[in-house]
């Protein structure tokens, strides 16, 4: 569904026509900033580079496109993506909540605090 509606901002790997890699990403309609919404690597081949090879080619298709930033969006209990998007050098934004994770609270909603990482691409 998402290769569908994303359209030329969903990109996947594949090995032997199997999925074992995506991001889901689109770019702001109010300012010059691209989002990932969704990324994913599955679980046999983490580790691998993957997630950072996606990351590198939105960013350039971002970039081909006018954008200036990059920025993500994760649970503050999400600490693989957390660590994930701090090795690719994206900053993380907000106040730091009780175990020190900078978030914006109520972010999605009461009780739905959020972490928000951005990164500068050019």
């Amino acid at each position: 569904m998402y290769v569908f509606e994303f359209g030329n901002s969903a990109f996947i790997i594949k090995e032997n026509e199997v999925i074992i890699a995506y991001l889901f990403g689109f770019l702001s309609q109010t300012s010059p900033t691209a989002y990932v919404h969704l990324i994913g690597v599955h679980k046999d081949y983490q580790k691998n580079g993957f997630g950072t090879k996606l990351y590198a080619h939105f960013i350039q298709f971002a970039i081909s496109n006018g954008c200036k930033k990059i920025k993500a969006i994760t649970s503050p209990g999400n600490t693989q993506s957390i660590n994930f998007h701090k090795k690719l050098g994206m900053s993380l934004i907000g106040e730091p909540n009780k175990e020190g994770i900078p978030i914006f609270k109520d972010y999605s909603g009461s009780g739905q605090d959020r972490v928000i990482f951005e990164k500068l691409i050019i």
